[in-house]
């Protein structure tokens, strides 16, 4: 198969659409994709198999989920478009304001389809690692304070949604609800529905599933409120990999390895903050044998990977695996450079290996 391409294991995203499924039948909550962090066609009717819905930010994922998915849509975004809410109107369950002009403006249209209207609210509580990340951070745009609140427009609000979480346990998702109830809780008797977001790292090796269901579980009985979940790193999360070739070997200081995929187009994280991919059957720069930095194929001088260390020297065609490559990369993708977008390819639990899309000339042209 050419590369470069992304491989989605239906085995391993089941195993985790059934570990949400188990938390969703035992705590009441609904749990929706987020496909801001997961949206591969070629899977939609297993994640719909499962899960209830998928949130959205915008018009063409509310248009993605209603088209592939066809079961709940949520939209939320900071801002809407007046020549686009009206579709988004027409796909969506529920939809999500940023602000209380936003609420003003657009609250008509959304009574007059039956849309069910939240708001979202910024607990300011948040222990993301990093800031770019934080959506509770100093001068967020995400979400209402309570210094901004105006609980005297709150007719036909029927949810609030929050998120603070990124790649976060049980633990923290505790002390956001704290917060949030100590600030907003005298306004959820006249509810419906409360979103708790995304960045629960619930199928993480670890995660306390137990302490989420609880937490569920007694929010549930004490607001008499539906519970909404909105995962999209953990519906994806070790699920797949990006499988790359080597096309070249330099030497400047130290080997360097230029493959054919990008940190730049096809692997951000690797750039924006300090997360680094593995590679199998390789370990930190300097434990074994072979030390090689791992470089993109742009002219981008940062566009750089990471070192890693093999046990035997890599040749030019070998090919590289990168673990845990399906969620927040394929829907990051760019084709900066003229570089090619990785194909996506599932493995079915049979062992048969299906091109979901390839990719060629066409989507770089289309974007310029």
């Amino acid at each position: 198969m050419q590369t470069p391409y992304y491989l989605l294991e239906e085995e391993k995203l089941e195993y985790n659409l059934q570990l949400l499924d188990y938390i969703q039948k035992q705590s009441g909550a609904r749990i929706l994709l987020a496909l801001k962090g997961f949206a591969f066609s070629g899977s939609a009717d297993l994640v719909s198999k499962y899960l209830q819905g998928c949130c959205a930010s915008g018009l063409y994922e509310a248009k993605y989920a209603k088209e592939l998915f066809k079961k709940e849509v949520h939209t939320y975004s900071p801002a809407f478009k007046e020549e686009e809410i009206d579709e988004i109107l027409s796909l969506s369950n529920h939809i999500v304001f940023n602000s209380f002009s936003q609420l003003k403006k657009y609250k008509k249209k959304a009574k007059e389809v039956k849309v069910s209207i939240g708001l979202r609210i910024n607990p300011e509580v948040s222990a993301s690692p990093k800031e770019i990340y934080n959506p509770c951070g100093v001068y967020s745009r995400l979400g209402i304070t309570k210094k901004n609140f105006k609980d005297d427009e709150l007719a036909d609000v029927e949810g609030f949604h929050f998120h603070a979480l990124c790649e976060q346990g049980a633990d923290e998702l505790e002390e956001v609800i704290k917060a949030f109830e100590e600030k907003f809780g005298e306004y959820f008797k006249n509810l419906k529905w409360i979103n708790f977001g995304g960045g629960h790292h619930i199928t993480k090796e670890g995660y306390n599933v137990e302490k989420l269901m609880r937490l569920i579980k007694e929010f549930k009985q004490k607001y008499d409120v539906e519970v909404y979940l909105e995962p999209g790193e953990a519906v994806g999360w070790q699920s797949g990999v990006l499988v790359a070739t080597v096309l070249d070997i330099v030497e400047n200081g130290m080997k360097i390895a230029i493959l054919d995929i990008s940190a730049e187009a096809h692997m951000p994280d690797t750039i924006i903050m300090p997360y680094r991919s593995e590679v199998r059957g390789a370990k930190e720069a300097g434990v074994l044998s072979h030390t090689y930095r791992l470089a993109g194929n742009t002219c981008l001088a940062g566009d750089i990977i990471g070192d890693y260390s093999f046990e035997e020297p890599l040749k030019i065609g070998d090919k590289v695996l990168f673990e845990d490559q399906i969620h927040y990369t394929i829907v990051k993708n760019t084709t900066f450079n003229g570089i090619k977008l990785p194909n996506l390819l599932l493995k079915r639990k049979n062992g048969d290996i299906e091109v979901v899309k390839e990719f060629g000339y066409e989507e770089y042209k289309r974007r310029n």
